[in-house]
């Protein structure tokens, strides 16, 4: 099973977009899911993770294309689509707060 390739390619693009973006993640003025975006970084390499330890544990390393396709792009566009709602629901709280 590979359906861990697809989120660990997912964590890796967003490691290089936070580490290109440090500075405009940081400012004040910072899009909400940028601000965000170290967030969705640890789930992912959490989760990738996890699922490495459980396919070594179970000896089910095989790349197969219809598993990533079937289980893991689902998988890291759920993840992604729950990180963007709390991402938001964090955001409109801190704006709430602020006022």
């Amino acid at each position: 099973m590979s359906c861990f390739l697809v989120p660990l390619a997912e964590a890796v693009a967003v490691s290089v977009i936070r580490k290109s973006n440090e500075k405009k993640i940081r400012g004040e003025n910072a899009r909400p899911l940028m601000r965000h975006l170290p967030t969705l970084e640890k789930m992912l390499w959490g989760g990738s993770l996890m699922l490495i330890v459980d396919h070594f544990i179970n000896k089910e390393f095989t790349v197969d294309v219809r598993d990533m396709l079937t289980v893991g792009v689902p998988m890291a566009v759920v993840l992604t689509a729950v990180w963007a709602v709390y991402a938001l629901v964090k955001e409109r709280r801190r704006k709430v707060a602020t006022q």
